[in-house]
């Protein structure tokens, strides 16, 4: 069984389908482990839920678009925060679904949103969360909202980087706990700082992030983490060029 690991989709089910095409991903024998953040940017945010639970062996790891998500299925709430960063597109995707079948994908989707961790390890100890983690303490020791959220472990990967760089020695920073750690969240396709932008999944030490920025104009990437093999769909703006995305 192949084990591959999903970066954010926001919405673009077409570079959804295109990664599985690519990958021949097998919803039957793979397993797929989904960052978060399905909801939220382009206008398919249904079609991508109910593609995701076509498959048989699906960890799907909560991220902070899906929270707001979760929120207006279950008690209608709708911040401007959330409705001026996608949520409009996410609700328009749903209305129209509606007027097919009433509330049962409604119904559906908020179940698997009700019951999605907000990390999730294997038995080898790698490590797959939306945002990231404060390390210093047990992983169940971090509230929910900062997994979703958290930005620091990125950054200080990019950290210890740059000083593995300039320094090189045998001790080297890394997230010691875990074999490795995967996040989304933050996409690698915008520089700032000393971080360099790049529109392909990122290593820094022993972290991965695999948003680059499907939703905004960047791709979508699957990974194989067991070879690092990975696909990536078009640029999302070649894939909605009549939709401005989020």
């Amino acid at each position: 069984m192949r084990r591959l690991v999903l970066g954010d989709v926001h919405g673009a089910y077409k570079a959804l389908i295109q990664v599985f095409e690519k990958s021949e991903f097998n919803y039957n024998s793979d397993m797929l482990i989904c960052l978060g953040d399905v909801a939220d940017g382009w206008p398919d945010v249904v079609e991508c839920f109910d593609e995701l639970l076509k498959i048989k062996n699906l960890i799907y790891i909560i991220g902070n678009h899906d929270f707001w998500l979760y929120e207006w299925l279950k008690f209608g709430a709708s911040p401007m925060i959330w409705t001026e960063q996608g949520g409009k597109a996410t609700i328009a995707s749903y209305i129209n679904r509606t007027k097919k079948d009433g509330l049962e994908t409604q119904k559906k989707h908020l179940k698997l949103l009700e019951y999605a961790p907000s990390y999730y390890i294997t038995e080898d100890n790698i490590l797959f969360v939306h945002g990231g983690l404060d390390w210093h303490k047990p992983i169940e020791d971090n509230e929910p909202y900062d997994l979703m959220w958290d930005r620091k472990a990125y950054q200080t990967a990019w950290m210890w980087e740059f000083y593995r760089r300039t320094h090189p020695t045998d001790e080297q920073n890394y997230f010691r706990d875990y074999k490795e750690v995967y996040v989304g969240h933050t996409t690698t396709n915008y520089s700032f700082g000393k971080q360099e932008a790049t529109d392909k999944p990122l290593n820094l030490m022993n972290l991965w992030n695999l948003d680059q920025g499907v939703g905004y104009k960047g791709k979508l990437s699957l990974m194989d983490i067991d070879t690092k093999e990975y696909w990536q769909s078009d640029y999302s703006l070649d894939l909605y060029p009549n939709n401005r995305g989020r």
